[in-house]
């Protein structure tokens, strides 16, 4: 079967990665996992070894019919997954306890993960295959931060479990891959927590090539001289970029600016 562009579909053919992925999905046979994209279910296979039930959404007709593997486990849904009521999806399905295992489309990765870290069911654990940049950038390899990166820290701890050559896919797409795992905090802060340091964050990264001395005073209309006596008490350089802070500086911050 074709690949379709249209849709991102780089289907996996590396045994080794699919287990490497099943492992750091960590599952046990009472456990639910929902998987985005199942394409040719290759992982849904595996899955269905360790898992307890699968939910599975995809999105491209003529994969379901291929998709119709028998197995009791396995419930496939037509959809897309941006677009679907995911909370009602989880509800009808008594999926609210699930664990998310996919190999997502590149092109839409940002955008899945804040559905799965925004909605009001989040997964007790992701393990995502992703576009090998995209994985860096998340963890931030080269120290610096983005909003994204921000976000899924605010959720959990992430790591790179494993690099999957190009060569692993079809068709092969021009990057490289990597498996990466998110699992969430013990203690999850508040929505309007997380609401108040996003709009902050945000603020920050307004306009990247600024500083972040004029991101704030600009996008919180607040006095510059102000805004630099909280950067000081905060022994951050007034000529720094939103990418240079950390986590905790944010927080900090949050705190002396609202």
């Amino acid at each position: 079967m074709k690949p379709k562009k249209s849709l991102g579909q780089n289907f996996l053919r590396n045994k080794e990665a699919l287990t490497k992925i099943v492992v750091a999905a960590d599952l046990g046979v009472e456990q639910n996992v929902l998987e985005i994209g199942p394409g040719e279910g290759v992982l849904t296979v595996e899955l269905m070894k360790k898992a307890g039930r699968i939910l599975a959404v995809e999105k491209d007709d003529r994969l379901i019919e291929k998709l119709k593997l028998k197995n009791e486990k396995l419930k496939i849904i037509r959809g897309d997954i941006l677009e679907v009521n995911l909370p009602k999806l989880l509800e009808e399905n008594s999926f609210t306890n699930y664990k998310l295992v996919a190999n997502i489309p590149y092109y839409i990765t940002g955008k899945i993960l804040r559905l799965f870290l925004e909605t009001q069911y989040q997964p007790s654990l992701m393990v995502l295959l992703t576009q090998k940049e995209v994985a860096e950038r998340i963890v931030e390899k080269d120290n610096k931060s983005s909003i994204l990166s921000l976000s899924v820290k605010l959720f959990g701890w992430v790591e790179i479990i494993d690099y999957v050559a190009r060569e692993s896919f079809y068709p092969v797409p021009k990057v490289d891959s990597a498996i990466i795992k998110i699992t969430p905090h013990l203690h999850q802060k508040s929505k309007e927590e997380i609401k108040s340091l996003m709009r902050i964050i945000k603020i920050g990264f307004a306009s990247p090539r600024k500083t972040l001395l004029n991101n704030l005073a600009a996008g919180l209309n607040k006095e510059k001289l102000k805004i630099e006596e909280i950067l000081v008490s905060n022994e951050i350089d007034l000529n720094v970029r939103a990418e240079s802070l950390s986590l905790v500086q944010w927080e900090n911050l949050r705190n002396k600016l609202e």
